[in-house]
């Protein structure tokens, strides 16, 4: 389901992430959500939410990373 607010993702996004990040999180969900809703458009057996979540996980990944701490931080 879309997160609808910036307290709906899983603990581990709001935890973990920086505020920013967690807004790129927030958004690539859910895109991805409205974008993956097809089962036709998922690659094999792929679930919905799961999908959602590893394209919202790589939009991050665009813009952070995680430092020698384990922090993510602005590339």
């Amino acid at each position: 389901m879309p997160y609808e607010t910036a307290k709906d993702p899983p603990d581990s996004v709001r935890d973990n992430l920086p505020g920013h990040a967690q807004e790129i999180f927030r958004a690539a969900y859910n895109n991805a959500w409205d974008t993956y809703s097809d089962p036709d458009k998922r690659r094999g057996d792929e679930g919905h939410e799961e999908v959602a979540m590893r394209v919202a996980w790589s939009a991050v990944k665009n813009e952070y990373h995680k430092d020698d701490s384990g922090q993510w931080v602005h590339d």
